[in-house]
C-alpha cells in the first residue's frame, strides 16, 4: 500500500495525531479520574454535546467527532489554555503528596494488588454487574484520592454483563453488545520493545494466550486480561466473553485466568505487590499462584511458601447464604489442576482439593473458593457488622469446637465514593459547607459544617433534584417506549409525566426473590391508593434486572411491569429498563426515599442506599446490612424487628403492611407538612441529619482508611517479616506446626481447682504436654460474653513444671468474683509468634 493509499484509507485514519494538542486530549480522556472529577466535561461537551450526553464516554467522543471540528477547537486559543491547565492540574494532583504519603511515610507497603471479578468505575467500561464491582470501582477511585498504593487486576469481557429490554409484554430480554476495546478508555499494555503484553495459561490440552489491557484510574491503574486473542481456538476466544455466563467449567476457567493469570501478569510487570487483597472468592486461585512464585523465588516447599504469602492476603467474602460461594466438582478440579497441583506445586491432588473441603477426606465434597481463599489469607473480613456475624457462623464448621465469637472473620463496612455518584449541586452544596478536599482522608469536621446549612438552602436544593430527575425520567421512559414500537401517543405522554413538587420514591436492585423487591406490590390496590391521593400524590420509580437464568427474578419484573401499565398506575410510578450505571446516578441524586427491603440477613452490606445520603435522599430499608449500623431514629425509617424469620410468606405479609403503615403515617405526611415558606421542616431536619451523620461514615473514603490501617499496613509488614532470608521465619513455622502435631493428640488436662475468696477466684490445671514444649501453646480461662458482649479470655501462667517424663505443668490465673466461678473453663490453643490463631491453625483443646 503506497504512502498515499495509506494516509487516505480510514482504517490509518481513526486518530488525528498529528493535530498539535490531540495527544493532551487523549490523555485526559485515557484517565477515568474524569469519571468522578468533572473538571474535564466541558471539554467533551465542547466537542460534541449531544454524544457526550447519551455516551458519558470521552473517548467515543474524541474518536468519533469530525477531525474538522477538533482542529477547530483547539485552534481557540481559550480552549487550548483550558485543556493545558486540566493538564498540568492533573499530574500536579498525581505527584501531591495525599492521605496516605502524609500519615505513612515510612510504611512498609509499596502496594496492594486488588483482585475482583468486576469493577464498576463508569459506564464507559461495562465490565460489571452489580454491588461486587461497585464495590471494587469505588474502591480504586478512593485508593487513588487517599494516595493508597493500589493496583486493580481484573478481566476484560467482550460482552459483559447483560443489557435489558422490557418487550411489549412486560418480559425481560436479555442482549449481549459488543464492549469494542477500540471505543473503551483502555490501552494494550505494551513492553520497552512496543510489543502488546501476552501471556501463555497451560490448561489441560492446550494453552490459551491472554491479552493484557491497563485502565488509568487517577493515581491508580487496573490491569485486565482477555482471552480474544487470534492465537487462541474460536472457543477459547470466548472465554472472556460474558460476564458470570457459561456453565460451571467456564465460570472455573475465568477464575483460573483472574487468579493465575492475573498474577503472573503483575509479575511480567515486575510489580511485587505485598498485599493482595481478594475481593470475593472467584480469585482465590491467586493464593496458590503466589505460593508458586515464592517456591520458584526461594527454592521452599509449597507449605512453606504458602504460610509465608498467606500473611500478604487479605480476603473479603461478600456472601451472605452459604449456597452463593463459588463450588466446584472434584473430577474439574482434578481435570484443570491435578498436574498443576503435582509438578508446580508439589503437592498431592488430595492435598489440593483439601484447602477447598470442610472434610479433606469426604471425595465427593466439592471444592469450595472460599474455603481456599480463607486457607490462603492472613486476615477475613465481611462487608457490614451483621454481615460479619453472618460468615462467623456460614464458615463455622471450618474451625470445629471454636466458639463462634471467635471464629476468625472481621468487618470493614464498605463505603461508596461519594465524588462519582454525588450530583453537580450537591457537589457545590458540600464544597461551599466543608471545602473541595473533604474526601481526601480529613472527614472529622463534615458533620458540624454541613449541619449549619440553613433550612431553606437544603429544601431549593432537594426540589431542584426532584425536578432533574422528573425531566431525566420522562425522556429515558419515552426512548424506550420508542424502542419497544410503543404508540406515538404512549411516547408523547411519558415526556409529560410526574410531578416534580411529589414525594418520589425509588426503588432499583438485582430482582432476585431474597431482595423481595416485589414487598411494596404486595397489595396492589393500597399502593394504588397511596399513589393516587391528590392531595399528598406519591410517585414511584422502579428499575432492576434479574439473572438471565433467574426465571423466578424475571417474573417480579413481569409484576411490576404489568402494574405500572395499568391505565391507573401509568401516571404515578413507571419502571425504567436496562438498570445502569448511568441510571443509577440520576435516581439516587434525584429521589427523595430510597426503599431497600431484603430478606435479613441475606443483604450482606448493600450500597444503593449508601449513595442517596450525599445528595439528601432519606432511606427507608430493612434492618439488614449496612442499615442495620446506620439507622436511628433522626436520619431515616426501619423496616422489620432486627430478627431472622426466614422465607416465611406470612412474615412477609406483616412487612408489607409495615411499609405501608410506615408510608402512610410518617413518611408522606412529614414530606407533606410544611411552614409557612413551604419547608418540610421535620423533613429537612432528617435529611440534614442523614446527611451529616452517614455520609462520611459509609464513604470509601473511609473504608479504605480502615481497609489500609487495619489490614494492609499489618498485612506488609507479616509478609515482610516471613518472607525475609528466603522465607525463614514461614519456615520455622512449619517446623512448629510438625512438632505440634506430632504431640497434639496426647496432650489432656488433670486436676482442676479452684479457691474464691472476697475478691477474686484463683484457678489451678494441671495439663499433660507429653514432651511438648509449654512454649508451643497457650493455656487461657475462657467464658462466653454476656448479653451479646465479648467473650472472656485470661491467659493461664506456668506455675510449675514438674520433671517427670509427661512433661506436666500447673497453669494458674486469677480474675474478679464478678462472675461465678462455673462460668470459666480452661483451654488449650496452639501458639507461636506471629501465627493467627484459630486462622492458621484451628486445633483447640477443652478442659471440659
Amino acid at each position: 500500500m503506497s504512502d498515499q493509499t495509506r494516509a487516505s484509507h480510514p482504517i490509518y485514519n481513526l486518530l488525528p495525531t498529528e493535530i498539535a494538542g490531540f495527544d493532551s486530549l487523549a490523555e485526559l480522556a485515557l484517565d477515568m479520574r474524569w469519571s468522578w472529577n468533572h473538571a474535564t466535561d466541558g471539554v467533551w461537551r465542547t466537542l460534541d454535546p449531544v454524544l457526550w450526553e447519551l455516551t458519558q464516554n470521552p473517548w467515543v467522543v474524541l474518536q468519533t467527532v469530525a477531525r474538522d471540528q477538533i482542529e477547530r477547537v483547539l485552534a481557540d486559543p481559550v480552549f487550548r489554555k483550558n485543556v493545558d491547565d486540566l493538564l498540568r492540574d492533573k499530574g500536579q494532583a498525581a505527584e501531591r503528596p495525599a492521605w496516605f504519603q502524609q500519615k505513612h511515610p515510612q510504611a512498609p507497603l509499596t502496594c496492594v494488588a486488588y483482585f475482583s471479578m468486576e469493577f464498576m468505575l463508569s459506564e464507559a467500561l461495562p465490565i460489571y454487574s452489580g454491588g461486587l464491582g461497585n464495590v471494587a470501582g469505588d474502591q480504586l477511585k478512593a485508593a487513588s484520592d487517599l494516595g493508597v498504593p493500589v493496583v486493580g487486576v481484573g478481566l476484560l469481557y467482550q460482552q459483559g454483563y447483560f443489557r435489558q429490554v422490557i418487550d411489549k409484554d412486560g418480559e425481560q430480554q436479555a442482549l449481549y453488545p459488543y464492549n469494542d476495546p477500540g471505543q473503551l478508555p483502555i490501552t494494550p499494555v505494551r513492553q520497552a520493545n512496543g510489543e502488546w503484553l501476552r501471556l501463555e495459561i497451560a490448561l489441560p490440552g492446550y494453552s490459551v494466550w491472554l491479552r493484557a489491557w491497563q485502565v488509568q484510574v487517577g493515581r491508580v491503574k487496573l490491569y485486565m486480561l482477555d482471552s480474544n486473542d487470534a492465537a487462541n481456538f474460536p472457543v477459547h476466544r470466548g472465554i472472556t466473553s460474558e460476564l458470570y455466563g457459561g456453565g460451571p467449567e467456564l465460570r472455573l476457567v475465568q477464575e483460573l485466568l483472574l487468579g493465575i493469570g492475573g498474577w503472573r501478569l503483575l509479575s511480567a510487570l515486575g510489580i511485587k505487590p505485598e498485599v493482595c487483597h481478594l475481593n470475593e472468592g472467584h480469585a482465590a486461585f491467586a493464593v496458590l499462584e503466589r505460593a508458586r512464585s515464592f517456591m520458584k523465588e526461594t527454592g521452599q516447599p509449597f507449605e512453606v511458601a504458602l504460610a509465608v504469602t498467606r500473611a500478604g492476603n487479605l480476603f473479603t467474602t461478600h456472601t451472605a447464604v452459604a449456597a452463593g460461594f463459588d463450588r466446584f466438582a472434584p473430577a474439574l478440579i482434578e481435570q484443570y489442576l491435578g498436574r498443576h497441583a503435582e509438578q508446580k506445586l508439589g503437592i498431592t491432588l488430595h492435598d489440593l482439593l483439601a484447602l477447598g473441603r470442610q472434610n479433606p477426606n469426604d471425595s465427593s465434597e466439592s471444592f469450595n473458593m472460599a474455603y481456599l481463599a480463607i486457607r490462603g489469607s492472613g486476615a477475613v473480613n465481611g462487608v457490614s457488622r451483621l454481615h460479619g456475624k453472618v460468615s462467623r457462623h456460614l464458615f463455622e464448621s471450618l474451625f470445629p469446637r471454636w466458639p463462634e465469637e471467635e471464629i476468625p472473620v472481621g468487618y470493614v463496612t464498605n463505603g461508596v465514593h461519594m465524588p462519582t455518584w454525588d450530583s453537580a449541586p450537591a457537589d457545590d452544596l458540600w464544597t461551599g459547607a466543608c471545602s473541595k478536599g473533604r474526601w481526601l482522608g480529613m472527614t472529622e469536621n463534615l458533620e458540624q459544617n454541613i449541619r449549619r446549612v440553613s433550612d431553606t438552602t437544603l429544601w431549593q436544593f432537594r426540589t431542584a433534584a426532584s425536578k432533574s430527575l422528573v425531566e431525566y425520567a420522562r425522556g429515558r421512559l419515552s426512548r424506550e417506549l420508542a424502542v419497544s414500537g410503543a404508540s406515538s401517543e404512549a411516547i408523547d405522554g411519558a415526556k409529560h409525566l410526574f410531578n416534580p413538587n411529589a414525594l418520589t420514591l425509588g426503588f432499583a436492585r438485582r430482582f432476585a426473590t431474597y431482595k423481595r423487591p416485589n414487598l411494596l406490590l404486595h397489595d396492589p390496590e393500597r399502593l394504588l391508593r397511596l399513589l393516587t391521593n391528590s392531595q399528598r400524590p406519591v410517585q414511584l420509580i422502579i428499575a432492576g434486572k434479574a439473572h438471565p437464568e433467574d426465571d423466578a427474578g424475571k417474573a417480579l419484573i413481569r409484576q411490576w411491569v404489568q402494574f405500572v401499565r395499568r391505565p391507573e398506575t401509568r401516571p404515578h410510578a413507571i419502571f425504567l429498563g436496562d438498570y445502569d450505571m448511568l441510571l443509577t446516578e440520576r435516581l439516587v441524586q434525584g429521589v427523595d426515599v430510597w426503599i431497600n427491603t431484603p430478606r435479613r440477613p441475606w443483604e450482606a452490606c448493600g450500597t444503593s442506599g449508601m449513595k442517596v445520603l450525599v445528595n439528601g435522599g432519606i432511606n427507608l430499608s430493612e434492618l439488614d446490612g449496612w442499615w442495620a449500623e446506620a439507622y436511628t431514629s433522626e436520619v431515616g425509617w426501619a423496616l422489620g424487628d432486627g430478627r431472622e424469620h426466614g422465607d416465611d410468606p406470612a412474615w412477609d405479609a406483616v412487612e408489607a403492611d409495615a411499609l405501608y403503615d410506615l408510608l402512610e403515617r410518617e413518611v408522606i405526611p412529614e414530606f407533606y407538612t410544611r411552614d409557612q415558606s413551604g419547608v418540610p421542616t421535620a423533613w429537612v431536619k432528617r435529611m440534614r441529619e442523614s446527611m451529616a451523620r452517614l455520609t462520611p461514615r459509609f464513604s470509601a473514603d473511609r473504608a479504605v482508611r480502615e481497609y489500609t490501617e487495619q489490614h494492609y499496613l499489618p498485612a506488609a509488614a507479616a509478609y515482610r517479616n516471613r518472607a525475609a532470608n528466603k522465607g525463614a521465619v514461614g519456615r520455622q513455622m512449619v517446623d512448629w506446626q510438625h512438632a505440634v502435631d506430632r504431640k497434639w493428640g496426647s496432650l489432656r488436662f488433670g486436676d482442676f481447682r479452684v479457691e474464691t475468696n472476697a475478691d477474686h477466684h484463683v484457678f489451678e490445671v494441671e495439663i499433660f504436654l507429653n514432651d511438648l514444649d509449654p512454649n508451643a501453646v497457650r493455656v487461657e480461662l475462657y467464658a462466653d460474653g454476656i448479653n451479646g458482649g465479648d467473650p472472656v479470655r485470661v491467659e493461664m501462667k506456668c506455675a510449675r513444671p514438674l520433671p517427670d517424663p509427661s512433661r506436666r505443668c500447673v497453669y494458674h490465673a486469677t480474675v474478679p468474683t464478678a462472675r461465678p466461678a462455673r462460668d470459666y473453663t480452661a483451654r488449650v490453643i496452639p501458639h507461636c509468634d506471629g501465627v493467627a490463631v484459630p486462622l492458621e491453625d484451628t486445633r483447640i483443646l477443652w478442659q471440659r
